[in-house]
């Protein structure tokens, strides 16, 4: 949802030289290093990983936040944790980085990932290589390159006047509610997939849809499109598997809804907002 900021520049390429200390994503089953005292930086900060005791690891460059040049780095053995540390679930910390270094954050979670899953070429199996210039994966052997996979999703705010649609998937925790959302199918636009998406898990259909806002979302590489959507008709059917309950919630009476950072958290906040504005002016 960050728009285009100076301040955050995705690079793939790390600079011949670097001034100052570096900021280091590093990432340890899925999880992010990050500083037990609260007094201290979040993340190591550092011209290079040694201070923590962590140099043999082979840093990936990400760009640069804040004027800040950051590194994302793979920790596969999690004993490694350096001391006053510990790894944090990225999840656990929306709404305690900023967005821009959740952005960041995020980023190096994905590139780490997809580096561990792509060492060997998909179509021949040969030990793949860091390609000269992209982000990518090249096969020495048969010539394939590989880079980064992302996965589209759409995420729908169903709205009818006054109430929102919210639902409660099964992975979730009790009486948290969220939006819809799906991936985007092969041969689908996204307008075409928040229909089918919405009929699927409620047996609602839609008017017109408008869309909001886009966030890369590193679970573990999805890129969520933001609707707004005109509830049409019919009546709520959950399928009891995917989605367990999904219920119409008036904007001054909503359930648990996902934390702040989230699009899904944006969604409602802004449709709550534009109906507590109508009422004012009423």
């Amino acid at each position: 949802m960050q728009p285009h900021h100076p301040d955050l520049e995705f690079a793939s390429n790390a600079p011949a030289e670097a001034d100052g200390p570096a900021l280091w994503f590093v990432i340890g089953d899925g999880r992010l290093l990050v500083c037990e005292d609260p007094a201290l930086p979040l993340l190591p900060e550092a011209p290079h990983l040694g201070l923590f005791g962590l140099d043999d690891l082979p840093p990936q460059y990400l760009g640069r936040l804040r004027q800040q040049h950051c590194y994302a780095v793979a920790l596969d053995d999690t004993s490694r944790v350096p001391a006053g540390f510990y790894l944090e679930q990225l999840r656990r910390l929306l709404g305690q980085l900023d967005e821009m270094t959740f952005a960041m954050a995020g980023r190096a979670s994905q590139v780490v990932t997809w580096h561990r899953n792509h060492r060997f070429c998909s179509r021949c199996g040969t030990p793949a290589h860091n390609h000269d210039h992209d982000r990518a994966m090249t096969c020495p052997a048969c010539g394939y390159t590989q880079y980064p996979r992302i996965s589209p999703c759409v995420i729908a705010l169903v709205t009818r006047g006054d109430e929102a649609l919210l639902a409660r998937a099964a992975r979730f925790p009790a009486r948290f509610f969220s939006c819809l959302a799906g991936f985007i199918e092969a041969g689908e636009s996204a307008e075409q997939a928040v229909h089918r998406e919405v009929w699927e898990e409620t047996r609602l259909s839609l008017g017109p849809l408008r869309y909001y806002a886009s966030q890369s979302w590193p679970f573990p590489h999805a890129l969520m499109l933001g609707f707004h959507a005109e509830y049409a008709g019919g009546d709520i059917e959950v399928d009891g598997e995917e989605i367990v309950e999904a219920h119409w919630w008036h904007y001054d009476d909503l359930p648990p809804i996902p934390p702040t950072g989230s699009i899904a958290r944006a969604l409602i906040e802004d449709w709550v907002r534009r109906r507590r504005g109508r009422r004012e002016e009423t």
